[in-house]
């Protein structure tokens, strides 16, 4: 039986940023180039965060934190992040440096053209500024890494540009739950509904990111869901979306028409069950079905019912998708849908078009 690992916590991009802010300041007032820092989380917990590197640059100083996130699979572990700290007036302004990004969309925490660094993070270089009694500050924070490290993220769909964001509710990192990456994905759904689009294509995965370009529909309306559909489906619906396009593999989305949500296979695969049934009621022999049933994958499976000249199936397929769909959410919203193979040809759709 497995056994229960306790998973290393660690400290957001945001807790390494103020952590180099308070290196800073620390040099600044007391000429010391502290090795580590202590620093207070926004919920109280105290991190010890290592200082990699403090250097006086003109006008101010400049030091690097190395991210450590613990067991969690952040794809910022082990980068250097940067900040060029300057004592000036009265306020603290926020600078994006090499790697991390801007603002370009509406929809977010932050303004249209401000730099991506989320307020938990500036509410926590503002506690360290006034720990010193420091009023006014001019804050980099550069993340080299940022520039190659944005284009695994949805930082491009979500409109941040340029690089990363500097992120953290906290500034603790603890690893991450499948709600904390569930609640990572809702943001597209505000962006795309703040850039006044009524009607939102959902798509599990690249394949469905595809189709949906190649049916000219916005890029912006555009929102991945991995495969928590039933969770998105809800986020759109407290958001008051009107409309949803389901398009992607059929492998994924006859999932939905059995009235599965949730399309991890450890958590529910009746993928072949599904097409089986679907071809048995359009009349497909009992040896027909089986060998649905015995098929490798939906794909090998859909070679089945071509062969037997059942194509029609997957109208009725998408259309039952589009019903449990919109019965999941109560009827808060009318949804569309559109299977494709992994070709990306369309198999099945009950969406009208425009």
């Amino acid at each position: 039986m497995a056994t229960a690992k306790n998973l290393r916590g660690g400290f957001t991009t945001g807790a390494a940023a103020a952590a180099g802010v308070k290196a800073a300041l620390i040099y600044l007032s007391t000429g010391e180039t502290p090795s580590a820092v202590e620093l207070t989380a926004l919920d109280g917990t105290l991190l010890k965060i290592p200082i990699a590197s403090v250097e006086k640059v003109s006008g101010g100083v400049r030091v690097e934190v190395v991210k450590n996130s613990g067991d969690d699979p952040d794809i910022t572990n082990g980068a250097s992040i940067f900040t060029t700290t300057k004592v000036t007036g009265d306020e603290i302004i926020f600078r994006a440096g090499l790697g991390v990004g801007r603002i370009t969309k509406a929809g977010l925490q932050l303004p249209v053209g401000e730099p991506a660094i989320n307020p938990g993070p500036r509410q926590l270089i503002k506690n360290v500024a006034a720990e010193f009694g420091v009023t006014g500050l001019d804050v980099e924070i550069s993340i080299p890494a940022g520039v190659e490290l944005a284009k695994k993220t949805l930082n491009p769909m979500l409109g941040v540009e340029g690089g990363i964001s500097v992120i953290g509710t906290t500034g603790v990192l603890r690893p991450m739950s499948e709600d904390a990456f569930k609640n990572s994905l809702v943001p597209q759904i505000d962006v795309a509904k703040a850039a006044g689009f009524d009607e939102l294509v959902f798509v599990p995965g690249k394949i469905g990111e595809t189709i949906a370009e190649s049916l000219n529909l916005p890029r912006a309306a555009i929102v991945q869901t991995s495969n928590f559909i039933g969770f998105m489906l809800e986020a759109a619906a407290e958001r008051k979306i009107p409309k949803v396009i389901l398009c992607g593999h059929i492998g994924k989305l006859v999932k939905v028409a059995a009235g599965i949500f949730h399309t991890h296979n450890r958590i529910a695969d009746a993928r072949l069950e599904t097409l089986a049934a679907y071809a048995a009621a359009e009349g497909l022999s009992a040896v027909e079905v089986q060998k649905i049933l015995d098929a490798n994958t939906a794909e090998d499976a859909t070679k089945i019912i071509a062969a037997n000249h059942l194509e029609k199936v997957y109208d009725k397929i998408a259309a039952r998708a589009s019903f449990r769909a919109e019965r999941y959410v109560y009827g808060a919203l009318k949804v569309s849908t559109i299977l494709a193979d992994y070709a990306g040809n369309i198999l099945g759709t009950d969406w009208v078009g425009k």
